[in-house]
């Protein structure tokens, strides 16, 4: 999957989880939800189950359910545990030293990405999945 589809699937699935009320939702409805892959699905609730987020339930009634409130779960938590970071998106290769744009373009577009990053993960990090949770059953009226 896309680096950019995994934090919005993975916080599709986890407020499906927080909707759920404690109930083992599995990996194939939730797949239809979002309709994908359950193997995509499988893998991102893998990732949020290593950053103690999920946890499964085993058996013929089990599923997946939140491992903590979604009061306790920011999408900071979530993007965490889903992507990886790869530093900034930077020309592929060395811009020509000898022009002075050249020269200067990657240390100035690192400091404003790091910019850009920084109050991303800030608001991440205040939004908590509770909030989400929220917003959604006031768009469904």
């Amino acid at each position: 999957m896309a680096k950019n589809c995994r934090f919005a699937v993975a916080t599709h699935i986890c407020a499906l989880l927080a909707m759920g009320d404690g109930q083992p939702v599995t990996s194939d409805w939730i797949a239809g939800s979002v309709n994908t892959n359950p193997v995509v699905v499988r893998r991102l609730l893998s990732a949020l189950a290593k950053a103690g987020l999920v946890s499964s339930i085993r058996g013929s009634a089990g599923g997946s359910v939140l491992a903590q409130p979604a009061g306790r779960i920011s999408l900071a938590h979530i993007h965490r545990a889903v992507d990886e970071e790869e530093g900034p998106a930077l020309h592929n290769q060395t811009p020509n030293q000898a022009c002075p744009v050249g020269r200067g373009i990657q240390p100035v577009l690192v400091r404003i990405i790091d910019r850009a990053e920084a109050a991303k993960e800030a608001v991440l990090a205040t939004t908590m999945l509770s909030e989400v949770v929220a917003a959604i059953r006031a768009e469904a009226g």
